[in-house]
């Protein structure tokens, strides 16, 4: 398929499944919202960084980093809570149909350099995980939930995701909370908002998909189908964002 022809397909796609967008968000600091970062590390965003990392400069990628520091930024500024998810798996234990990646205790597992200065901000709460779901491994060995205890211990009312992949590990983590919130797992907790322009999916052609014996997976086409599944799940999709400046830290 031709370029012309690709872009006019993803058009008729988006008119078809259209992504209505919720007004635009402003935050104040009068509804306790959280920032969820999904898996913005090394081995997914970094060039190189390893077998899932984009082999070239992506600038839906690049942008996705960069609207997610601003918005850690700022959050820790005022020093709302921030959960970061960090793939990570045991060498051990294969996540088909994926080829090994983010081991733990590799660099591909870390946060992207944009952002490793969060280790040290006490607002936040880094999770590594060892599935695509982070709601799931968020589940300690005695059952518990750190993402929930996140939730409940900060009387979060909204949440706000950001991170990658948006068909993938972003939406799989937001229907699983909202599907907890339908069942009154994560009270107080309302709303579940999704910030386009903080997520980023990856783009592997077809052709190359072919060789490799894997599916082929259009970047734009795969990142409107995520935002596109995760509004019918509940969720709410926003594109911009601003901060009231005069409101007072918590």
């Amino acid at each position: 398929m031709g370029m012309v022809a690709k872009e006019a397909a993803i058009d008729l796609l988006k008119n078809e499944i259209p992504v209505e967008e919720d007004e635009p968000l402003f935050l104040s600091g009068d509804v306790n919202t959280g920032l969820v970062l999904v898996d913005i590390v090394n081995g997914f965003c970094t060039v190189g960084a390893g077998n899932l990392a984009p082999v070239a400069p992506d600038k839906q990628i690049s942008a996705m980093v960069d609207e997610s520091v601003k918005l850690a930024k700022m959050f820790c500024e005022k020093k709302w809570p921030i959960y970061a998810l960090l793939d990570s798996h045991h060498p051990d234990v294969p996540e088909p149909p994926h080829p090994p990646h983010c081991i733990t205790g590799t660099d591909e597992s870390k946060l992207v350099p944009a952002l490793q200065w969060l280790e040290n901000e006490p607002n936040v709460t880094l999770r590594c995980k060892d599935c695509i779901d982070g709601f799931l491994g968020s589940i300690e060995k005695d059952g518990s939930n750190v993402f929930v205890d996140w939730v409940k211990a900060s009387e979060i009312k909204a949440i706000l995701v950001v991170g990658i992949c948006t068909d993938m590990c972003v939406l799989d983590f937001v229907c699983s909370a909202l599907s907890a919130r339908n069942r009154g797992f994560l009270s107080p907790l309302e709303d579940v908002i999704v910030y386009s322009r903080g997520c980023a999916t990856f783009d592997l052609p077809l052709l190359i998909a072919n060789i490799k014996g894997a599916l082929p997976h259009p970047q734009e086409l795969m990142h409107h189908i995520g935002l596109y599944m995760a509004k019918g799940r509940g969720a709410k999709v926003v594109s911009e964002i601003s901060f009231d400046t005069t409101a007072r830290e918590t």
